[in-house]
């Protein structure tokens, strides 16, 4: 595996790998890499491309009062993670060389960066279009692989490549999780033995919801009152839970389409998103 901090040095390596006629494959990540990266980079792998792992803590995408300071990082354990799970480039960027200084053009995202995780984190989003976009300009991959824990993230994404005629073929990963369905998360790590057991409220509660609605309830607001009393019975503080269209995440009135049912949750400071998509 090679790495490299150095933007001209990716550039350089790939154009090679081009000049060979390989296709790129990006999996973009903010490193204290879980198994849910590793199923990213199995996943790109099928596609027989050179795979390249950027690992870098957006400032970009962080509010005030979050976590940027404080977000696990471990350059030598995720290196380790990477090449075994057969990386064949890895950038990590310092933040200075990817905001050499403040920023005059940003990536903005329009009504979909407004809802949900984004009416919580505002300019979240745009944080993460923006550094995506120059992640895109620099490695020029051919497909890129997102993970669906962050559903609202991958369809923005998907969205952005479109509208700006990127020539990618964003691909999302089914969410991976551990043994009692709580969704892998770097942010775990954060979680004390008492919220680690209660954190997995949130994919039974999404479970439950679902089945309710293959049961025949059509209402998002019911729905939404079930997780909501789940999520009362534990320490947690809910931050929302919507029903949302899953295909551009539009209200509902009415479950009559395939929907993503999303919650996010506070176990003291620690912020756990996950979600499912519901065909009615």
């Amino acid at each position: 595996m090679q790495s490299t901090e150095k933007i001209a040095e990716v550039r350089q390596i790939i154009q090679k790998a081009r000049e060979k006629g390989r296709k790129i494959a990006l999996v973009p990540t903010m490193g204290y890499l879980h198994e849910g990266h590793v199923a990213l980079v199995a996943e790109a792998k099928k596609a027989e491309a050179m795979v390249v792992m950027s690992i870098f803590v957006n400032p970009l995408q962080f509010g005030p009062n979050e976590d940027y300071e404080r977000y696990p990082r471990d350059l030598e354990r995720d290196a380790r993670m990477a090449e075994a799970a057969g990386v064949d480039l890895l950038f990590h960027p310092k933040a200075k060389a990817m905001y050499p200084e403040a920023m005059l053009a940003t990536v903005q995202v329009g009504v979909m960066e407004n809802v949900l995780c984004g009416g919580s984190r505002p300019g979240h989003f745009r944080g993460v279009a923006t550094v995506v976009s120059k992640l895109f300009h620099i490695v020029q991959p051919d497909l890129a692989f997102f993970g669906l824990k962050d559903y609202q993230q991958y369809r923005i994404l998907k969205k952005m490549v479109m509208d700006l005629n990127f020539p990618i073929e964003v691909i999302g990963v089914p969410t991976v999780r551990e043994v009692d369905g709580l969704a892998k998360s770097s942010r775990n790590v954060y979680l004390s033995p008492k919220e680690r057991a209660e954190a997995v409220v949130l994919y039974q509660s999404l479970g439950e919801a679902a089945a309710a609605i293959r049961d025949g309830q059509k209402d998002p607001r019911k729905i939404e009152k079930l997780i909501r009393s789940r999520v009362d019975e534990t320490s947690g503080r809910l931050d929302y839970v919507e029903v949302r269209a899953a295909s551009d995440l539009t209200n509902v009135e009415w479950i009559d389409r395939s929907v993503v049912i999303a919650v996010a949750v506070y176990f003291s400071s620690t912020r756990l998103i996950d979600n499912l998509v519901v065909q009615a």
